[in-house]
């Protein structure tokens, strides 16, 4: 990182501490003027600020909701921010889907919930080792949905996916 940067990213966090809305405008130009990883060290400087985090990751671009969603189980939440791994498995974004099931997702959502992001995934082409926790939360009705899908590629002639053959 340029001395310029570190310059940028010290003061963006000094800020961020004692004003944690000033992120606001701080976090659409992190990497840019802080560089790789700045958006991060500036999410980790809101103490786990939910309300805060919150509004970035609704007005954020897909950039912005990617650095959040991968940050998430680094910023003493619990629970509190599932509603923001539940609207990234609602996208088309493939990077927001895998990062919405990355160890925050893995550790709070509920089974329903982590079994059809690990369906999406699947139907998006996203290889499920991206899925953290998967061995962990693996269970009998998540196996049968990957076979049940696995039969409907079968009985359509198509080629099922490496990942679904290993799990179903």
């Amino acid at each position: 990182m340029t001395e310029p940067a570190q310059e940028w990213l010290a003061q963006a966090v000094r800020q961020v501490e004692a004003d944690p809305y000033a992120i606001n405008r701080l976090f659409p130009q992190a990497e840019r003027r802080g560089g790789p990883g700045a958006r991060r060290a500036l999410l980790g400087a809101l103490h786990g600020h939910h309300a805060v985090i919150r509004g970035l990751y609704e007005a954020g671009d897909s950039g912005e909701r990617l650095a959040i969603l991968t940050a998430l189980h680094e910023l003493g939440l619990d629970g509190a921010a599932v509603g923001l791994v539940e609207d990234a498995l609602r996208t088309n974004d493939a990077r927001l889907v895998a990062a919405a099931l990355g160890p925050y997702g893995s550790a709070w959502l509920d089974d329903h919930s982590f079994r059809q992001g690990v369906l999406k995934c699947v139907f998006m082409s996203i290889p499920l080792a991206a899925v953290a926790g998967l061995d962990r939360r693996f269970d009998a009705e998540l196996a049968r949905m990957l076979s049940d899908y696995a039969a409907e590629l079968r009985a359509a002639g198509r080629p099922v996916p490496r990942d679904v053959l290993e799990r179903s």
